[in-house]
């Protein structure tokens, strides 16, 4: 039988490798459940590891795998568990900041213990990036090692496929049974949101549940950050499309100026709110990055947002007019809708307040087309205000 031993002796065998995966420097969140510790010793083992560590999870409770990643599996050391783990991990370190190619390692498995185990000894070990999921099953030949045996092949074979994952090659064979083999399976992560999020794609659209990328031009387009999206928006989108006669979308950006990419599962949990008109999720933050994504569109605004898009002091020497420029080269106008404001009456917008040369990009809707005076603010705020006088 296999013993301890093993663990020291591939622990140092390892060193050399361990060191090259750190050299790639790819942010990985690694979780694991039933075993895989000693994957995670041997990497902090070896200097370097806060350049490939971000975080890691030991799932050893039936109520931490639910957590993580959403459901409780009917079987925990499986290949469909391994990959959901993996995805998750990977969505993790995403929600942490690292966007640049970011990878989930998990493990499943059950090896021996302290009393006769009738099934079989084995593992999933499962890895995820913005392009690919890979997963790999062993089954162990029982009483060919012990537990510490069992874990540190285990844990072996968590390296080597995270070293696989990352263009690194080992030098090293793996010890196996006669009776013993890995099991491969290859598939592209078609995680639409995830590759949002990390800039591979700059819109995607959520409908039914699903997200998919897709370009997107002369529509009607509402933008904000819908928390929450209530029947105002609602109504000021379905009015807004009377008008324009363009389909409609909300859209939200997932990256705003000067603040934190919005995390994965903030963006998920507020796309659930809608269903159609359809959402948009884009990586353009300010309307000049709306209109280039989205030619041939009307934005349609508020007010207030209406007054900010006009103030020189969000512009460089104040200067609007190259903006202006930009969003009229691409086919782009803006529908403005009044607004009633904290303790003030009704505002409408005016727009003899544009200059001359932009106001054919500009179009009102009076407040006899429309007005809802309840804003998302003073919903999460749980105060409405009184009727207008």
């Amino acid at each position: 039988m296999q013993s301890s031993t093993y663990a020291q002796a591939h622990y140092f065998m390892y060193n050399a490798l361990i060191t090259a995966i750190h050299a790639q420097s790819r942010p990985t969140v690694i979780t694991f459940a039933g075993a895989g510790s000693q994957a995670l010793w041997w990497l902090h083992g070896v200097a370097g590891s806060s350049r490939t560590i971000v975080e890691a999870l030991d799932c050893y409770s039936p109520a931490s795998m639910q957590q993580h990643i959403g459901y409780m599996p009917a079987r925990f050391v499986s290949q469909q568990t391994a990959i959901d783990m993996a995805k998750s991990a990977y969505i993790r370190a995403i929600d942490l900041g690292y966007t640049n190619r970011p990878i989930g390692l998990s493990c499943t498995a059950t090896i021996a213990t302290d009393r006769i185990k009738k099934g079989e000894h084995g593992c999933w070990v499962a890895v995820c990036d913005d392009q690919f999921v890979h997963s790999y099953g062993l089954i162990l030949q029982k009483g060919l090692r012990d537990r510490l045996g069992e874990e540190a092949l285990i844990s072996e074979v968590m390296i080597r496929v995270l070293a696989r994952h990352v263009d690194v090659a080992a030098h090293i064979d793996l010890t196996l049974g006669d009776q013993e083999q890995i099991d491969q399976h290859h598939a592209i992560n078609d995680d639409a949101l995830g590759q949002l999020l990390v800039g591979h794609h700059t819109i995607v659209e959520y409908t039914q549940s699903a997200y998919q990328a897709r370009p997107i031009s002369n529509a009607t387009i509402l933008s904000g950050s819908f928390n929450p999206l209530h029947d105002g928006h609602r109504a000021l989108l379905h009015t807004a499309i009377s008008v324009t006669g363009k389909p409609g979308y909300f859209e939200l950006s997932v990256i705003n100026v000067d603040k934190p990419t919005i995390p994965y599962h903030v963006v998920r949990q507020r796309a659930t709110q809608f269903g159609m008109p359809s959402l948009l999720l884009s990586r353009a933050p300010r309307f000049i990055d709306k209109a280039q994504l989205m030619p041939g569109s009307t934005f349609v605004l508020g007010y207030d947002t209406a007054i900010r898009l006009l103030d020189r002091k969000y512009y460089v020497n104040g200067n609007i007019d190259d903006m202006f420029d930009q969003i009229a080269h691409t086919g782009c106008s803006f529908l403005v809708a009044g607004r009633r404001m904290e303790g003030q009456p009704f505002q409408l917008f005016d727009i003899e307040s544009v200059p001359t040369r932009w106001r054919h990009l500009f179009e009102t809707l009076d407040e006899a087309t429309f007005r809802y005076d309840i804003s998302s603010s003073q919903i999460r705020q749980g105060r409405f205000l009184p009727p207008s006088m």
